[in-house]
């Protein structure tokens, strides 16, 4: 018997693998892809999920690369430019290589993340059962995916619901965007699963609440550029010494501060999605503070 995907299979395992090029953009076509399919191909269900996770875990890891990269580069420029000041020599990061290592560097990660999904979906598009590094094998293990099993026997549907409702907590780190991933699984899967419509529903109204935060820090920092130059002057050199410039500079350093106390709180909300989400693929029904409970009340109500 030919166990090999048919057409329909591979044009939504390719599709999938491909979303990830758009950085974010493209978590939709994954969940999708994954609804249409969960019932008429487990080899394409597989490989949606296998791309929403890719997408979700994926982009958390090099995001988290990227912050690292750039820790590494700040501290080898303190060491060099201290060592250079005790030697009585002058260090420049911008023509001593420093920032061209740590940028090649980035460079380098960011071609490693899009290539991945490439690889994947050339993979697929020839009909092979692609496994992405780290997290394919534990997936087709946690939805008890096996290829050559009878058609008859489909994914695990509880793991199913969890792993796409943790993929929408996680993907809380993805400005913006990463409201597509819960919103989708809303929208497409709700009204079948009501695990799966109450978590969509609670991350949705988290992510917008975070989202707003980064509005709100970015009004405050483009409100006070706006103040600072509209009262010490537009052009020329800025005048500080008039009380109106006094004042606009004050407004610029409260605004910036404000701005900077928003910027440094977010992260903890996206530790808190990222919690979440490992609390759901643990088996837990998760509730986030004070959100999870209004979502409760309105979905009973």
């Amino acid at each position: 018997m030919d166990t090999s995907p048919t057409t329909e299979e591979r044009i939504w395992a390719v599709f999938a693998h491909f979303s990830a090029l758009a950085l974010g953009m493209g978590l939709l076509l994954p969940i999708i892809g994954w609804s249409e399919q969960r019932r008429k191909s487990k080899y394409a269900s597989f490989q949606c999920l296998q791309a929403l996770g890719y997408q979700s875990l994926g982009y958390t890891v090099w995001l988290l690369a990227y912050l690292l990269v750039i820790v590494i580069a700040l501290v080898m420029i303190t060491i060099k430019s201290s060592l250079a000041q005790k030697s009585g020599e002058t260090f420049e990061p911008l023509t001593q290589g420093t920032f061209e290592s740590a940028l090649v560097l980035a460079i380098l990660l960011l071609i490693l993340y899009l290539i991945l999904p490439i690889v994947a979906a050339i993979s697929c598009a020839l009909g092979n059962d692609f496994r992405y590094p780290l997290i394919g094998d534990r997936l087709a293990k946690y939805l008890d995916y096996k290829e050559t099993s009878k058609e008859g026997t489909w994914l695990i549907e509880d793991h199913e619901d969890r792993w796409v409702a943790a993929m929408g907590h996680f993907s809380v780190i993805i400005v913006l965007w990463g409201l597509l991933a819960p919103i989708t699984a809303w929208i497409v899967q709700g009204k079948r699963s009501a695990f799966l419509r109450f978590q969509s529903m609670q991350t949705t109204f988290y992510q917008v609440f975070v989202n707003v935060l980064f509005a709100i820090a970015g009004f405050f920092y483009f409100f006070g550029v706006i103040a600072f130059f509209s009262m010490t002057g537009l052009e020329g050199s800025p005048d500080l010494s008039s009380p109106t410039g006094i004042a606009g500079l004050i407004i610029f350093g409260i605004s910036s501060l404000c701005a900077s106390i928003i910027i440094l709180i977010v992260p903890l909300f996206h530790i808190l999605g990222q919690w979440a989400g490992y609390r759901i693929l643990k088996g837990d029904d998760y509730h986030y503070p004070i959100v999870g409970r209004w979502v409760e009340r309105r979905i009973k109500s």
